[in-house]
């Protein structure tokens, strides 16, 4: 945000604002958030509900949460809190908030993410689906003209095949919560030909033929694409790539979580991109937010989780019907 500040001090946050005020015209989503004990978690929340995109319940101990707000200068009067003992019992109760019908969506306070995550997937008492769990990066791209999404990031360090399926499926999942009229999905890899020395490569073809075959749905796959075929018309142009997806694409799937995280910092601290993160893949949507992050970009993420629960809410009535 800073490197982006220096270049074009509106265009980022104009993105962004687009994705809250799209939210905006929705019911705020019950939201659980697993113990907001410190300043800025607190004021993270505060501000999300006060924009209308998030109704929080507060479930950690009273005590510190109200001291939190004290040095925030936060009024919480009007949130629920949820009373627990320690991180671990704030992570486990918001999760079974979860479980109850509660809350519609899950946030990450002032805890570790592998607390948060360890009781989103415990066996027996967790939100796991059918599906693999899976983060997605919603990146604002100084120059770029639409938001774009980066998978996986921050979940799944080495995923097999299968997990891509998932990974994928997830992130097509999410461009169409966010209103994409077409997700275009580039599967990443350092060449755009299959070349059997290189794994990633191989995978990409795999996950393009099982989207033909319908094991992947309403998206659009082309792979293996390099970087700037990806992303770049005139690249795609000058190695006589012909897709609906090269140089287009607004959905990039790493081959593995390095190349993934590289990729979305490299964005970030090199392009002054800002990066909203989601997970995906449980019963509800998580935000992950860290303490680094800025205002828009904390609010962008519960932005995005408020439009992914109107998906479910909407899939949720459409199967009942």
């Amino acid at each position: 945000m800073r490197a982006a500040a220096d270049t074009n001090p509106i265009e980022p946050r104009e993105r962004y604002d687009r994705l809250v005020r799209a939210a905006q015209q929705l019911p705020p989503a019950t939201t659980a958030v697993a113990h907001p004990c410190d300043r800025i978690s607190i004021e993270g929340v505060v501000e999300a509900a006060q924009l209308g995109l998030i109704a929080p319940i507060l479930v950690g101990p009273s005590a510190r949460i109200r001291d939190a707000a004290q040095e925030a200068e936060a009024d919480i009067s009007k949130f629920p809190i949820e009373e627990s003992a320690h991180s671990h019992d704030s992570a486990a109760k918001a999760v079974e908030l979860v479980r109850q019908g509660k809350a519609e969506a899950l946030m990450k306070g002032s805890l570790h993410t592998d607390e948060l995550m360890g009781a989103v997937v415990a066996r027996e008492t967790g939100i796991r689906t059918a599906r693999r769990i899976s983060h997605c990066f919603v990146m604002d791209v100084p120059g770029h003209k639409d938001p774009l999404i980066i998978t996986d990031a921050a979940v799944n360090i080495a995923p097999s095949l299968a997990d891509k399926v998932d990974i994928v499926q997830n992130a097509i999942d999410l461009g169409h919560a966010l209103g994409f009229p077409e997700v275009r999905v580039a599967i990443m890899s350092a060449m755009e030909t299959v070349n059997p020395s290189v794994p990633s490569t191989i995978e990409a073809a795999a996950l393009c033929k099982m989207a033909e075959r319908g094991q992947i749905t309403e998206g659009v796959l082309d792979g293996p694409l390099a970087l700037d075929n990806a992303i770049n018309e005139e690249a795609a142009a000058i190695k006589h790539i012909v897709s609906p997806v090269a140089g287009r694409a607004n959905v990039l799937v790493a081959p593995d979580l390095e190349a993934g995280n590289m990729l979305a910092k490299s964005l970030t601290f090199l392009a002054g991109a800002a990066a909203a993160g989601i997970v995906l893949g449980a019963r509800v949507p998580i935000i992950l937010t860290s303490r680094a992050d800025s205002v828009i970009t904390r609010l962008a993420s519960c932005a995005v989780a408020s439009l992914v629960a109107e998906a479910r809410r909407r899939s949720t009535a459409a199967a009942i019907r």
